[in-house]
């Protein structure tokens, strides 16, 4: 191993531990997020419900979970459903699909 060699790797290692704690603190904020997601999916595999209802089952503010929520609906994941008391339920996107098809042949 040369001396640039030797130099390169240095430099790399100074980078990585300089970058470690910001790595750290988005990979948290990651499963963070993916832990509200899962919440919300399993909330409204339930069945279709309102922003506030989710956010109270889950303990968040409904301002977080309509965050959440529009997220999940622009990329085709939940879907708008009726309003209820002024607010939209949302419904898992491919129970509306289920629901719109009718019920699946040799199911009765």
């Amino acid at each position: 191993m040369n001396d640039t060699e030797k130099t390169r790797k240095e430099m790399l290692k100074k980078l990585r531990e300089t970058r470690k704690p910001s790595i750290e603190a988005l990979s948290r904020k990651v499963k963070e997020q993916n832990k509200i997601i899962a919440g919300i999916r399993q909330q409204l595999g339930e069945g279709p419900k309102t922003v506030p209802c989710i956010a109270s089952a889950l303990g968040l503010p409904a301002s977080e979970v309509m965050w959440f929520v529009a997220s999940l609906k622009k990329y085709g994941e939940v879907a708008e459903g009726e309003k209820e008391d002024g607010y939209f339920q949302y419904e898992l996107a491919g129970a509306r699909a289920e629901e719109a098809s009718g019920p699946a042949p040799g199911k009765d």
